[in-house]
């Protein structure tokens, strides 16, 4: 065991007039298990790289251990995997690199194969494999489940679980759940530590911010008492010191003690007033202001919205998926599950009505309006304006919602290729939403995106129960969201 210590870390990006980081200090354990959690944008890659020592800052980082960041480039990818992952842990026996890829469920003839045909999956895999057979290193491992299926996340939180020594970006609740013993959370004022999995910080979270909207409003109600309760006595000095003039002989001495011992009064129910506001101003700083997203899905005539009956699905002679049989009716919201690779986004881009090679029959509906969530943003650049102007949807509606999805103003000048990737995913999603539609189909939209948003997707989802059919890899949100399941 040894300690990471971060002292007044301060750090902004060149040309930059905004820190990332303002004087945070952190303590933390090499042993553990960390789960790194926080709204897109707010700097968790950029610490993690600051640990790497990527970037220049002031402050101080102290550690005994060698930090290794995954993702890890392969230094030639047309190379067999094995001599890839031979140049990363040049130290292991190959009976222990045997050991960790069978943890993993990776196959022995991937070795054998170049690194560059294999999926995304494998190569996180047999990445991380590596590196944790480097003694005295810490993975700084940056969202490693984007390009996993359901199954998959679970063989990696079960081989996490074995393992210490790593902080682990992620915002897939079930997967954080199944793999770390620590919390480390940034949230929109402070950035804390906490022992235990997500769920047990979130109680945590949802309880102190409960406790301290409660006496938010108390105190408001104290300040207003305390305020009209200075101004009177303050009043009443004043009538007091005012009988002195024109009500002829007084004991001008006795009626000016009266007086002063009101005005007395009054400023101390005024610093009273002082305090009860001090005490509230520290309060509610990490509270995720998270609107409420509004969707305004369209009415289809029909019952039935699209059909699919005996598809198959071939590429390069390799079947993917067959005989497919299923309706998309009204109000349905249908998961389609299943590894990757075996036709769940070949399905949808047929209901795009895209021209893929299949057998069977798919059938939508006539006038049937869709909304698509792609998997990929990689060609996302220029200004939010002209991104809104040229998909036909309302700039203001579509700022209003990356504002309530976390998105400061300050991101609204970026050029979208500048912007996490978190943040990029979200621009996709939030036109989604500005469009009205009688079908939304999604593929893995909650790739990058961060808790809390995934939370208020599912809750928007909830009360507007739009007709869906998606792709999605995270557990929670499908058992939230989906009123049905098909798997292939």
């Amino acid at each position: 065991m040894s300690i990471i210590q971060i002292e007044n870390l301060t750090f902004a990006y060149p040309g930059s007039y905004d820190n990332v980081f303002e004087n945070v200090s952190l303590t933390l354990d090499s042993d553990w298990r960390l789960g790194f959690i926080g709204r897109n944008g707010r700097g968790k890659t950029t610490l993690l790289r600051l640990l790497t020592g990527a970037y220049e800052y002031s402050g101080d980082i102290r550690s005994s251990v060698q930090f290794d960041y995954f993702p890890y480039p392969a230094a030639d990818s047309s190379l067999p995997t094995e001599q890839v992952l031979r140049g990363v842990c040049p130290a292991a026996a190959d009976w222990e690199l045997q050991r960790e890829l069978s943890l993993l469920a990776v196959e022995d003839e991937v070795l054998e194969r170049p690194f560059a045909t294999l999926s995304e999956g494998e190569r996180t895999k047999c990445m991380l494999a590596a590196l944790f057979l480097n003694e005295g290193h810490f993975l700084l491992i940056d969202e490693p489940t984007n390009h996993l299926d359901a199954e998959a996340r679970d063989t990696l939180a079960a081989y996490l679980r074995r393992k210490s020594g790593f902080i682990l970006v992620s915002h897939d609740r079930a997967f954080l759940d199944g793999c770390v013993d620590h919390i480390l959370s940034i949230n929109r004022r402070s950035i804390e530590v906490q022992s235990g999995n997500f769920s047990s910080w979130q109680r945590e979270f949802e309880r102190r911010q409960t406790l301290e909207t409660a006496q938010n409003e108390r105190l408001k109600k104290d300040i207003s008492r305390l305020r009209e309760a200075a101004r009177r006595t303050a009043d009443w000095s004043d009538k007091v010191e005012a009988t002195k003039i024109g009500n002829g002989p007084c004991d001008r001495g006795n009626i000016g003690h009266k007086a002063a011992k009101m005005m007395k009064r009054s400023k101390a129910i005024e610093t009273r007033r002082e305090r009860a506001a001090a005490e509230k101003s520290k309060l509610l700083h990490d509270v995720e202001l998270s609107g409420e997203l509004k969707l305004s899905p369209l009415a289809y005539h029909a019952d039935v919205l699209a059909a699919f009956s005996g598809v198959s699905v071939s590429y390069g002679g390799r079947t993917v998926c067959e005989d497919i049989s299923f309706e998309v009716r009204r109000g349905e919201r249908i998961a389609l599950s299943g590894r990757n690779g075996n036709g769940k986004s070949s399905l949808l881009r047929l209901l795009l009505g895209e021209d893929i090679p299949h057998g069977g029959k798919v059938s939508v509906g006539s006038g049937l309006v869709i909304s698509y969530v792609p998997q990929s943003f990689s060609d996302l650049r220029g200004g939010l304006a002209d991104f809104a102007a040229g998909s036909g949807i309302d700039e203001s509606l579509f700022k209003a919602i990356l504002r309530k999805m976390g998105f400061e103003r300050v991101q609204f000048e970026k050029d979208i290729a500048e912007l996490s990737l978190g943040q990029r995913k979200k621009v996709l999603l939030a036109r989604s939403l500005c469009e009205r539609a009688h079908l939304y189909i999604w593929d893995e939209p909650l790739n990058y995106i961060d808790v809390f948003s995934r939370m208020q997707i599912e809750r928007l989802i909830a009360e507007y129960a739009p007709t869906m059919v998606f792709v999605e890899h995270d557990r929670a949100f499908c058992e939230n969201t989906a009123t049905r399941t098909v798997s292939l």
